[in-house]
């Protein structure tokens, strides 16, 4: 079959000149801001204490490109926008990420790339989350008087005959089915698991671990479970009482709470109807299902608007009042539904396209791994501009996303990035509070 190879293409005319595109404009790079993800990553040293860590079965004399570079290429390219392997057999050849990998010569392969995923195990996925935990600790110059860790789960679609894959009847779909925890917009734990399970399998094995280590680095640290009410299971409850763990987690409503609330029901609906104005009234009720070891203090909240009745139930062992504790307290964790999606959609957590599992999982941490890096970006060096609160995704596009010229000799590499970029100022905030130490 004839291939016809187009070279260069015509475009309408602009002012009665002609207007041609084509990609012969030599080294030059669409993603200049790759210098600041180096830049976090030096000052973080993340994927050199990972490559120091990792087992490499490889043979070093005949290898090309160590274990830490293909973290670099694989982490920094999710972090600027190439969620496909494949996208790294041109992309390796670009010289500012070539730079940002501290390479100068051609990066590895797609396929390379692939045999390296296709080599982890569960030690490979322990290392990397034990790093999460240490960098966590490390991100502190002070001990903190309060840890609130956010528990979650959420769909991750397969689409092959993937390992462990399973039908879920909630989200109608082949899946996987991801724990998150985050505290605060720091990552703590990314564990891929089937979806044939338990919404709260393993959490408290994971809450556990990370009690232990956080009160090992800070004794005195007072450490706050936050879930919905697909975590609400009274083994974990009574651990979290007999360790002095806080909690503060959804809990589903049925007959029994809504009788147990019903003072505060009714009287919600009265003032209603009396006033025509949406009410809220809280209070503390006690609870306990009947495979309960003891009662549990809960928050009733009784809402009744328009719409009628809509109360909502939270168990809690904290002390204060019942609508501090769930307005600041609980309905706060909506705030971790940011994270999830920044991580699933900013950074390609659910691209978990392998066959066999522990690849997988090891995507969903070099995933995350990139989320580690943009959020101590947002963390460190966004504070005051115009991007503090951003999503990673926003971060990518106007800080990332630079194009430029990139001269390389023996002795200079300079980037000439865009004389139109409109952020030329902040960028240089950026890139210095990031070299400060």
């Amino acid at each position: 079959m004839t291939e016809c190879i187009q070279s260069s293409f015509a475009f309408p005319a602009c002012k009665s000149r002609k207007i041609e595109a084509d990609f012969q404009g030599g080294d030059i790079t669409s993603d200049g801001g790759s210098l600041l993800l180096r830049q976090v990553d030096r000052r973080l040293k993340l994927t050199r204490t990972l490559a120091r860590h990792l087992n490499d079965p490889r043979v070093q004399g005949r290898c090309d490109h160590s274990l830490e570079q293909l973290l670099r290429q694989r982490v920094y390219g999710l972090a600027l926008g190439y969620e496909d392997l494949n996208d790294h057999d041109e992309l390796r050849h670009d010289l500012g990420l070539q730079t940002a990998v501290d390479r100068d010569n051609v990066l590895a392969s797609s396929p390379t790339l692939c045999r390296w995923e296709n080599e982890a195990d569960r030690e490979t996925a322990r290392i990397v989350h034990e790093l999460f935990v240490e960098e966590f600790i490390e991100s502190f110059k002070h001990p903190p008087e309060e840890l609130i860790l956010d528990f979650d789960a959420t769909d991750d679609p397969v689409h092959g005959n993937q390992e462990r894959r399973f039908f879920h009847g909630f989200y109608d779909r082949y899946c996987f089915l991801p724990l998150y925890v985050f505290c605060g917009s720091q990552l703590l734990a990314a564990y891929l698991r089937p979806s044939n399970i338990d919404g709260a399998k393993h959490a408290w094995a994971i809450l556990s671990l990370l009690v232990k280590r956080l009160r090992q680095a800070w004794p005195e640290v007072k450490i706050i479970m936050r879930a919905d009410s697909g975590f609400c299971r009274w083994r974990m409850l009574r651990w979290c009482d007999n360790h002095k763990v806080g909690y503060i987690i959804g809990i589903a409503r049925n007959s029994r709470l809504n009788e147990a609330a019903s003072h505060l029901l009714d009287h919600a609906r009265e003032q209603y109807e009396h006033t025509g104005q949406k009410q809220r009234l809280f209070g503390f009720i006690e609870y306990a299902a009947h495979t309960w070891d003891r009662p549990r203090r809960i928050i009733a909240k009784a809402e009744h608007s328009c719409r009628g009745s809509n109360p909502r139930y939270v168990v809690t062992n904290l002390e204060g009042a019942p609508q501090e504790l769930y307005d600041n307290g609980y309905c706060a964790r909506g705030d971790m539904e940011n994270r999830i999606k920044e991580q699933q959609l900013d950074m390609f957590a659910d691209r978990t396209s392998c066959s066999a599992w522990w690849p997988n999982q090891f995507r969903l941490l070099l995933s995350s791994l990139a989320y580690v890096l943009v959020e101590a970006i947002r963390r460190l060096a966004l504070k005051g501009t115009q991007w503090a609160h951003a999503q990673c995704g926003t971060i990518r596009l106007k800080l990332f996303k630079i194009g430029g010229i990139v001269l390389r000799n023996t002795r200079r590499i300079r980037f000439h990035l865009s004389s139109a970029y409109p952020y030329q100022s902040d960028f240089f905030l950026i890139a210095h509070r990031l070299a400060q130490e």
